[in-house]
């Protein structure tokens, strides 16, 4: 089994020498912007659990649309 440490830098270099962040940013036409308004993390105050729910929509949305 693999480091983890050592999987993810393999990652990385595959990333970096494929430019696949690069193509990404390529491939969507600049006059079609997806945007996805973020209010405060907490607004509420002090994190607690339900604050999982919002932070797990805030992260999951964005990746889908650049992978879209």
């Amino acid at each position: 089994m693999k480091d983890n440490k050592k999987v993810v830098e393999e990652i990385l270099d595959f990333w970096r020498s494929n430019k696949i962040f690069e193509k990404s940013v390529a491939k969507n036409p600049e006059n079609k912007n997806f945007i996805f308004y973020d209010g405060p993390p907490f607004a509420s105050g002090s994190p607690h659990y339900g604050h999982l729910l919002a932070s797990s929509i805030k992260d999951v949305v964005p990746r889908f649309m650049s992978m879209k």
